[in-house]
Formats: C-alpha cells, structure tokens, sequence
C-alpha cells in the first residue's frame, strides 16, 4: 500500500507537469498572437482612418463653384448640366476618388463626375440613403454601402450646400475601399471589418463579406432594406460562437469549425470594428510539445530525487555515530557561531533596507517630478493636435484651389482665378494667426502680467480646440460683457488654463445627450474679472469634488490622464493674483470660475 501510494503520488505530480507546463505555454502563445495582432491592427486601422477622412474637405468646396447653385436652381438647363459633369470629372480626375455627384434637395442626382460611363448616378433618386437624409438634417452624412446603379460597395461622405443660409442641395463623394481590402489578404490571419449592425463589409476572405455575425433582428432587417445598404446580398449569418472572453476586445471564438484568436479594434466611425482572426492551432501544437516535454522533464527530476534521497539516507546512517560522539563538544560552539552568523546577517539586512529605501525615495521623487513634466506637456499636446487639425484642412483646400486656379488660368476665366487667389490668401492668414498662437504659447515662461484682452484670449484658446468641438458636436457660444474687457494676466498662460479648462468640458459630455459649452466674461461687484465655463457633464463627482486641485486627483479612466492640468491650472491664476474654483450646477454640469484683477481698476488705483 505504501508502495502504490508512493508511486500514484509521482505519477499525479509528472501529470501535473504536463497540465502546468500546457497551461503556460497555451497562455504565452496567446498572449503573443494578441500582441502581434494588435500590431496588426494598429497599422491596418491607421490605414484606413486615413483613407476614411483623405476626402472629407472635398465636397464642401463645391460651394465654391457657381455653377454648382446655378444648377440647383435651374436643373433642366443641359448646358448648366454638361458644365458642372465635366467639372466634377475634373476634379475626380485629380483627387483620385471613386466618384463625385451633386444631389438637389429632393434627393435626385443632378451631375456626377461619371456622367458618361455606365451606371452613372445622374438622374437617381437617393432620397432613402441616410447620408442624404443626415446631410439635409445636420450638414454633414457619412455611410457604407453597395452602390445602386453601379452596385459596387464604398464609403458616402455627403455635405450640404448653403446658400443665403438654405441648403439647396448635397454633394457627395465615393470612396472606395477594395484597395485596402485587397492588402489585407497579404497580412497574417484572416481580417473583417464589421459596421454597427455586426455586418461584415470588408474581409481578407471573400466568401465572409456581407454576413452577419448572428441572425439579424426583423427591425434591423427592415431597416437594411430601406437604405439597401447591402445590395442584394442574402445576409446569411455566419458559424459564429464566442467560446472564451480574454479581457477587452479579445475572445477564443469558432467560424466554421475552426477555432480562433480573436482581437478587435473600434474605429473612430460610430459601431465599426476591426477583427483580426488567428488560428490557434499551431499554439496548442506548441503547448502539447511543452506539456510532454515537462513531464519527461518532471520524471527526470523524480528518478534524480529518489537517487540521492537513497544515498543521503546511507549516509546519514554512517555518520550518525560520528555526530552523537561530537555533538557535546561542538554544542556550545555551533550555538556561537550561530548566533554570531545572525547578527551580522541581521545587520547586513538592515543595511541592505536602508539602501533599498534611500533608493525608492529618490526613484519616488524622479517620478514625481516626470509626472508633474508629463501634465505639462498634455496640454501642449492637446494644444498640438488642434493646431494640426486646424493646419490640415488649410493646406489641403490651398492644394486644391491652386490646381483649380491653373485650370481657370487656360480657360481665360480671371474673374474666377481673381477670388481663388483672394481665398488662398485668406487662408494662408489663417495659417499664420494659427502659428503665431503655437509660437506665443511655446515661448512664455516667465511671469509678467500685462493688460489682456479677453474676447482675444478666448478667441485663442477656441482655435486651440476648435478640431475636438466639431468632432463631438459641441455646441459652443461666448458672451463677453462689455467687449473691450480687460485683465491683468499674461496672455498664453491665460490661454494655456482655458485649453484645459475647455478639454477637460469636451472630455466630460463624451457621453452626454446634450452637448454645450459656455463661455461667460463680466466684471464683478468687487473690482475683478470673472470668467466662467460651464457644460452640460455629468458634473464633479462628489468624492473628488474636496480634493478637486490636489495633485493626481482625476475623474478620468486610468491611463488618461495624470489628475495635474487642474493644479497646475490653479497654480497659474494664483500667480496673476487671482483665483480658480468649481462647483455643480443645479441642472446638471460643472462650472469653473476665474476670477482675474480687472486692468483698468490697477490702472485708476496706480492713478489715484
């Protein structure tokens, strides 16, 4: 029995190898398939953001041309019609895109950049297309869908076209969307590209394109059908079973009987997602040969075990008389020696702790210090990316002017070159307003307050953000009272503290039904300037709202952000000699108060 029991015992622990050793390697080789398919996906869905917004400044130039209203007005002109077709064809012959038309209002097309080819929209009714229908109600439509004349698939950007202040009509370009498809077949794994309604729309594996990921709602399917977004494509769902969840965006799913590593990746369009499938069965080959390998390895090791436990068990044995005849006289030493060895053990520990902590106390206050560095530079970085924002669209509208500036040139048309010519400069004065207030607020270090306007201040600080309001569709308004208001601040700093302060109001209505942001400037009883911004948030949580600009105190996810833009803020309007506070409002969301010494009361004091 003893005997059994010693052998059932070895055998369980060479069986627990083998299941420890396959666990680890089958976690590993996951681990680093969905690393490697991140990387993947950070490169693919980088590519097609940008092939998604290469063409979004293209449609709203069409407001432009004259010819385009003309047409609008006057629809059954034929000139007006052959005019505006070849214009568009044109322009659709240097931007590359996949098509390029003009809608009136009820929806019918009026001209496209392939009005002489077959399939041309020139003449369809598109009033049921949700880009239609957006455009005409928000000013701007976006959609994925299989043409209806030319029955290929591609990506509608629409732009509604104002003029006296009515939208007469919408311009639409197509953007197709196989070229980046075609790339994916060259990547490892399989990839899917699945819009809101869990649909795949483009895949590296033909057969999967057009089929849901589950059965589709009778709702969802009604709605399909009326905005024929998918053709006459049959939807059937696909062998699709979620088998394990593995954290955010990654699961161990079955298609078609085979299991896969699936990673996903959301794209800035509402409800896409980037699927990266991986075949998981050269990881679990891998696993099965770790597995056997540690219990071979595990037997070893056992066999090596009772080995020397045998022949330590003889010696012990031999030595046991030795050991009874020396152990009173060696008695009184060991207990010396024994003792000795743990002083200077324990001194060398103490020693050791007390470098140990000397390091962590510095290592504590370097990243301290980073930290304090990184807040800093978030807000340049904000700052940063509205300047680019606001740079991009410039340079690309320059671009297309100058192109469209030489063609009127060789058609003698001067009158137009002449207001080409007046809108680039336009907006290369843009571009120069844009990079002074990067350069100002770059530049500014130390403290010397001057009087500051501040419509201008706040005008500065918009332009800053101006990229992330029209991205979240905040609705934005001003009210500076008198209009000439001034402050005694330093202007960049003052504008670094507004760009907080707006970011921090875009970031907290992400989620919000409503969005609006107000900005509000007027003298107050007692001699100073207060400069309020509210939104319409979730307002300050209760148990940060103490400890509101303390350091590292944020509302913010983790990873977001530092909890330092408040303090550092609060530590600029202390040194103009000046003020920052915040508190909920009755009817939901926060406001945040500035209050700065008036310019003109130092100036009558100085006088008096």
């Amino acid at each position: 029995m003893r005997r059994a029991l010693i052998w059932s015992l070895l055998l369980s622990v060479i069986v627990a190898a083998a299941l420890i050793g396959y666990a680890i390697a089958m976690s590993v080789g996951l681990e680093r398939m969905r690393d490697a398919s991140q990387h993947r996906l950070d490169t693919v869905s980088a590519e097609l953001e940008s092939d998604l917004g290469r063409y979004q400044y293209l449609p709203s130039l069409l407001e432009m041309t004259p010819g385009v209203f003309e047409l609008l007005a006057a629809p059954g002109n034929a000139g007006l019609r052959d005019k505006v077709n070849r214009y568009l064809q044109g322009i659709n012959a240097t931007v590359g895109a996949s098509n390029l038309y003009v809608l009136d209002r009820s929806g019918v097309c009026l001209a496209a950049a392939d009005w002489n080819e077959p399939g041309t929209p020139v003449g369809s009714d598109f009033s049921f297309r949700p880009y239609m229908k957006d455009a005409l109600a928000y000013g701007r439509g976006r959609f994925y869908g299989v043409g209806i004349t030319s029955k290929r698939a591609g990506y509608y950007l629409s732009y509604a076209l104002y003029q006296s202040g009515q939208a007469r009509g919408v311009a639409t370009v197509k953007v197709k969307l196989e070229d980046a498809e075609q790339g994916w077949r060259t990547l490892p794994g399989n990839l899917l590209l699945v819009d809101k309604r869990d649909v795949v729309i483009l895949s590296s594996r033909e057969e999967l394109k057009f089929r849901p990921l589950a059965p589709l709602t009778p709702s969802l399917l009604s709605e399909i059908a009326e905005t024929r977004a998918y053709g006459d494509a049959a939807l059937e769902p696909l062998d699709w079973q979620v088998l394990e969840s593995r954290g955010d965006d990654a699961a161990m799913v079955r298609l078609g009987g085979t299991v896969y590593l699936s990673s996903a990746r959301h794209l800035s369009h509402p409800g896409w997602r980037l699927i990266m499938l991986d075949d998981v069965a050269p990881v679990r080959t891998a696993a099965r040969v770790i597995a056997f390998s540690a219990a071979l390895a595990a037997a070893v090791l056992l066999l090596l075990a009772i080995v020397l436990w045998q022949r330590q068990r003889a010696l012990r044995s031999r030595l046991a008389s030795q050991a009874a005849l020396q152990a009173a006289y060696a008695g009184l030493e060991a207990k010396v020696v024994e003792r000795t060895a743990e002083l200077r053990s324990s001194l060398a520990q103490l020693g050791e702790e007390v470098e140990t902590r000397k390091a962590i106390e510095a290592d504590l206050r370097a990243t301290q210090g980073e930290l304090v560095h990184g807040g800093k530079m978030v807000a340049l970085g904000q700052m940063s990316a509205g300047i680019v924002h606001e740079l991009n669209q410039p340079l690309s509208a320059l671009r297309t002017l100058s192109d469209n500036a030489c063609v009127l040139l060789e058609m003698q048309r001067l009158g137009d070159v002449h207001d080409n010519l007046q809108h680039i400069a336009r907006l290369v004065d843009r571009l120069g307003r844009l990079t002074r207030q990067l350069k100002s607020f770059a530049h500014k270090t130390s403290v010397s307050c001057t009087p500051v306007n501040v419509q201008q201040v706040i005008d500065n600080a918009q332009v800053m953000v101006s990229g992330r309001l029209r991205e979240q569709g905040v609705e934005y308004s001003v009210a500076v009272t008198p209009a000439g208001l001034t402050v005694l601040a330093e202007e960049a700093r003052l504008e670094q503290v507004l760009v907080n302060l707006l970011g921090n109001a875009i970031e907290a209505m992400a989620d919000a039904p409503e969005k609006k942001l107000c900005i509000e400037a007027a003298p107050s009883s007692d001699g100073r300037c207060c400069i309020a911004v509210s939104d319409t948030g979730p307002g300050i949580r209760a148990d940060i709202q103490a400890k509101l600009f303390e350091p590292f105190t944020s509302s913010k996810p983790a990873g977001t952000g530092l909890g330092l833009g408040l303090l550092i803020s609060a530590n600029i309007v202390r040194e103009f000699g000046g003020s920052l506070s915040a508190h909920n409002l009755d009817g939901g969301g926060a406001r945040f108060e500035i209050e700065l010494p008036l310019a003109e009361t130092i100036a009558e004091t100085s006088h008096g």
